[in-house]
């Protein structure tokens, strides 16, 4: 599974629509809107790297109010129950 993590620039009159359509492109996995220099994040999941293009220029890119799209893909997905095994002392409680 890759993923990358969309920053996306909008019409800040229309964030919350925008955020919306975006969550309906298949691929798209889960739309955030934060505080910062971009208006949303999105996560995007795939199977195959070719399909990158397809969910992120083909569809989420031509979303009605985006502006602009930077993407970053993952190499490595670190979350916590990882961190904690990495971290662990192997010692019993």
């Amino acid at each position: 599974m890759l993923t990358a993590i969309v920053l996306i620039d909008t019409d800040a009159a229309r964030i919350p629509e925008v955020a919306a359509a975006i969550a309906e492109v298949p691929g798209v996995s889960e739309v955030y809107s934060v505080t910062g220099e971009v208006d949303l994040i999105a996560l995007v999941r795939v199977r195959e790297h070719d399909q990158l293009a397809d969910v992120i220029a083909d569809h989420l890119s031509k979303v009605e109010g985006v502006l602009r799209t930077q993407t970053y893909i993952a190499f490595r997905t670190y979350s916590k129950p990882d961190l904690d095994e990495a971290f662990s002392l192997g010692l019993d409680d």
